[in-house]
């Protein structure tokens, strides 16, 4: 008996010891990407010329109210109004509104509204944003651009743009150009001057020329309208599936 409850001892002993270790292990397996810049605090006001030349002086910091710079802001939690002359960054989520005359950009989630030349979100975008180019891994809310915008995965809502809207997987709403819209899937609306084209088409084409690769329910409007799995393939004016 008594060796017995040695050996539970030294097995309850060792356990504890390889107790972090094991840890350590763990979370370098469930570790994927960089870890969060580390910030030195938070302030209500941030202000100044250009990052790190502000008040407070430094880069990481978390800003909980005001952020304005003549010239570039950079922080790392953005909750609330950045504004920068040149361009903003949020190098982690941004919550608020980022305004700049060149760009906007936050490294993770962009909740708000973004209104530059140039928006861009390595997450995803919940809200609105108005610019000339917009860069997005995905999107959700309405999305203005003059000349185009490019969302890397899936967008939830509504796209205008001047030249092209682009979704590589995706879109479920309403895409509109003036000259194409491209989407891998699309569950809703596309409305373009130009080309409206897909590869599987769950709702309606609208432009001079629509293509789709499949139409399991749906039609196309315009001159030259493309199913290529229908019994017919083209038709002019009015095309759907059959």
């Amino acid at each position: 008996m008594k060796v017995i409850k040695r050996g539970l001892l030294a097995c309850a002993v060792a356990a504890l010891a390889l107790q972090p270790v094991l840890a350590e292990e763990a979370e370098a397996t469930e570790y994927t990407g960089a870890p969060d810049p580390k910030s030195y605090g938070y302030t209500v006001l941030g202000v100044g010329i250009a990052t790190p030349f502000t008040l407070p002086w430094g880069w990481d910091w978390d800003v909980f109210g005001i952020d304005a710079n003549l010239l570039y802001s950079d922080v790392n939690k953005m909750y609330g109004l950045e504004f920068g002359g040149i361009g903003n960054v949020a190098r982690l989520d941004m919550y608020g509104i980022q305004a700049a005359l060149a760009f906007n950009y936050a490294n993770r989630n962009a909740v708000g509204a973004q209104v530059g030349l140039v928006n861009m979100c390595n997450r995803t975008t919940y809200g609105l944003t108005f610019d000339a180019v917009g860069i997005n891994r995905e999107f959700v809310g309405v999305q203005a651009d003059l000349l185009g915008s490019i969302t890397d995965n899936n967008l939830y809502g509504l796209s205008v743009a001047g030249l092209t809207s682009a979704v590589r997987e995706d879109m479920w709403g309403w895409q509109i150009a003036l000259g194409a819209t491209f989407a891998r899937r699309v569950h809703g609306f596309q409305t373009a001057i130009c080309l409206n084209m897909t590869q599987e088409l769950r709702g309606a084409q609208l432009g001079l020329v629509n293509y789709a690769g499949s139409c399991s329910a749906g039609f196309q409007v315009g001159l030259v309208n493309l199913i290529l799995d229908n019994q017919i393939p083209f038709l002019p004016i009015f095309n759907c599936y059959f």
